[in-house]
């Protein structure tokens, strides 16, 4: 065989012998440059790259953060994942006791009572709803790269937004300035909140294909309880911190003068700006000693200010502990033993919704609106809690509602708030997310018509019953306010399944934030309409020459004096006639009702979803798993 192959091969080269060699003169050849010869290099089996080419070198930080080498093994204790995670929460959930503070920094020049150079409540409150409009905004925008990095970098971030941001939120208490309380709770707080709310939720809903509701709800327990943690140390902080203002003396002993409807008296031979007590502002006063009289404006602090300083502090090296200790599953896990079993409810998709159509599809805008209406009823109580327990029940039950039983009333509707988030969460697994809605607008929508009853029969008798009705109701309504944030990520992966949850749910968070907003600025819009109208009734019933003399200016004047908080209502009641009823409990009256009818709406649009249709979810490649995380 070799042999002919040799011949056959020199009978083809002995044919072209016949022609000339060429040579310059008759063939013009040009010069070519020899190639590049390319040694020889093996293939590395385990990368399909040469093993000569050096691997991309990556920095300390990057490998810290490298979403590759934070995914668990497939045996790996999920469980170990849910401390840090609700730890993570409890930072967060801390803007729920935010009501605290609002009472707090709105008398922080007087300190005893509200001063013309404090701040108003309208322009606190807002405070309030920036820090949660902002996490909405930033949820949204930031959940595909949150899914890209994975959740410890997103956290990290979120730590030093969140802590940093509420110390200098109290650096700027500390030198009133309002700007920077909006810019360090408001703004990074609220960015800070975005980045690491979703990132946990994500993951333990991947952890848990089997027990998504108690996933989500062992995590929102955390946010939903905070309050009921950060409380406690709210308050010590504020006792070691708080400084009580300078006691000039009673007011028959001071001789005040009004200019511009400021109060001012001499003293130590200066003419100083300051604030008049009665017996009721001290007394709801957190600060022990004082007494009715007169104050120096700008001589004490509330604490409010070193007291949100040391709270940044120790969130921030919480949540960066906590973002340390995260892991992401591994694609297509499932717990060892557990199948998916078959689906029986027709919202449960057994395919995928991608995070660029989902907001095509009219179930997520009728989850919007289901969460947005339920939160923003709950938001609307939340930011004023503090000082609507006091408004209300104060004059009815002096001894009972006092400065600590209203603390613990913050503590009461968290704990609803925590056990609902966990509670109606794990009940939803067998119940259903949409019937568990149905519930809480069905409960929700009498109790809160049922509230301004309830606040009649307080003033009108000092009987325990209204006040037990109140407190009962709110931690119902509370339990359900947090039960909507624990469940509705639930609710979104049984619609358009757990690929994109993290990102999905971002997106959704914008319904948070706009019911951070419509909530407390409706509240306090509807409290100042009714606060104002009711000074001008009381100013009615008071004989003129008398409100001169209390106020050292005519009533003509009525309107510089309420907007210097030199007329309240408290002060107002002191003058007028015997008998005459205090509007001050019935401040919310209207709020209450407007939230009723802004729930009758959720109602609507979470009982009309229906089943995705096919032609919004992805096409899947092999046979379909709801809970699979892997590319379609």
């Amino acid at each position: 065989m070799w042999r002919f192959t040799t011949t056959a091969f020199k009978n083809t080269t002995s044919k072209f012998s016949r022609f000339p060699k060429p040579t310059s003169s008759n063939f013009n050849v040009p010069k070519l440059k020899p190639l590049p010869v390319t040694p020889f290099r093996p293939i590395d089996a385990r990368s399909n790259t040469s093993s000569s080419v050096p691997p991309e070198k990556k920095t300390l930080f990057q490998k810290f953060f490298d979403p590759a080498r934070i995914v668990g093994s497939p045996n790996f204790n999920r469980w170990l994942l849910v401390p840090p995670a609700i730890l993570t929460h409890v930072c967060l959930g801390s803007v729920f006791a935010w009501s605290l503070m609002n009472d707090l920094i709105i008398r922080e020049l007087g300190v005893v009572v509200s001063s013309a150079g404090d701040w108003t409540l309208p322009s606190v409150v807002p405070i309030f709803s920036t820090i949660l409009g902002l996490q909405g905004i930033s949820a949204a925008i930031a959940g595909k790269w949150q899914e890209e990095k994975g959740p410890r970098l997103s956290c990290v971030l979120g730590a030093f937004c969140y802590g940093g941001g509420l110390m200098i939120a109290g650096v700027g208490i500390l030198t009133h300035q309002l700007s920077l309380v909006y810019l360090g709770y408001g703004v990074l707080g609220g960015i800070g909140m975005g980045l690491a709310y979703v990132p946990p939720i994500a993951m333990l809903i991947r952890w848990f294909p089997d027990r998504r509701g108690l996933a989500t709800g062992m995590t929102l327990m955390g946010f939903g309880g905070g309050a009921l943690v950060v409380t406690p140390i709210i308050n010590y902080l504020l006792k070691i911190t708080h400084k009580a203002p300078q006691y000039i003396g009673s007011v028959d002993s001071v001789q005040l003068i009004t200019e511009g409807g400021r109060q001012f008296a001499h003293y130590a031979g200066e003419l100083r700006e300051v604030v008049v007590a009665t017996t009721r502002d001290v007394y709801i006063c957190h600060i022990e000693g004082l007494q009715e009289g007169v104050y120096l404006v700008g001589s004490g602090s509330t604490g409010a200010g070193a007291t949100l300083f040391a709270l940044g502090t120790g969130f921030l090296g919480v949540m960066l502990a906590s973002a340390i200790s995260l892991r992401t599953a591994p694609p297509n896990f499932r717990p060892a033993g557990w199948t998916p079993p078959p689906v029986t409810n027709a919202l449960v998709s057994t395919k995928n919704v991608h995070i660029d159509t989902v907001m095509k599809t009219p179930q997520f805008w009728q989850i919007w609106l289901t969460l947005g209406t339920l939160s923003s009823a709950g938001m609307a109580g939340v930011s004023v809690a503090k000082t609507m327990m006091s408004e209300i029940f104060t004059q009815a039950l002096p001894d009972i509602v006092t400065p600590v039983f209203t603390s613990t009333y913050i503590m009461l509707i968290s704990a609803g708030n925590l056990g609902g988030r966990i509670g109606w969460s794990t009940v939803s697994d067998s119940f259903g997310r949409q019937r568990m809605f149905t519930m809480f607008y069905c409960v929700s929508i009498p109790l809160f018509a049922m509230i301004p009853l309830v606040v009649q029969q307080a003033t009108a008798t000092s009987s325990l019953i209204p006040l037990a009705l109140f407190c009962t109701s709110n931690v119902i309504i509370y339990s359900f306010f947090g039960a909507a944030y624990a469940i509705t990520p639930a609710y979104e992966a049984d619609l358009f399944g757990s690929k994109y949850c993290g990102a999905i749910h971002g997106r959704m968070l914008t319904a948070s934030s706009m019911a951070s907003v419509i909530g407390p600025v409706t509240i306090t819009l509807l409290r100042s309409k009714s606060e104002l109208a009711a000074i001008k009734d009381l100013v009615l019933k008071i004989d003129p020459s008398v409100f001169y003399t209390k106020f050292g200016a005519d009533v003509s004047q009525l309107d510089a004096l309420v907007k210097a908080k030199t007329v309240t209502i408290n002060k107002l009641m002191e003058l007028v006639p015997a008998g005459t009823v205090d509007p001050t409990p019935y401040l919310y009256n209207s709020t209450m009702y407007c939230a009723a009818g802004l729930l009758c709406i959720g109602f609507v649009a979470n009982y009309t979803i229906k089943p995705i249709d096919p032609k919004y979810t992805m096409i899947e490649q092999g046979p379909a798993d709801p809970n699979s995380d892997s590319s379609h």
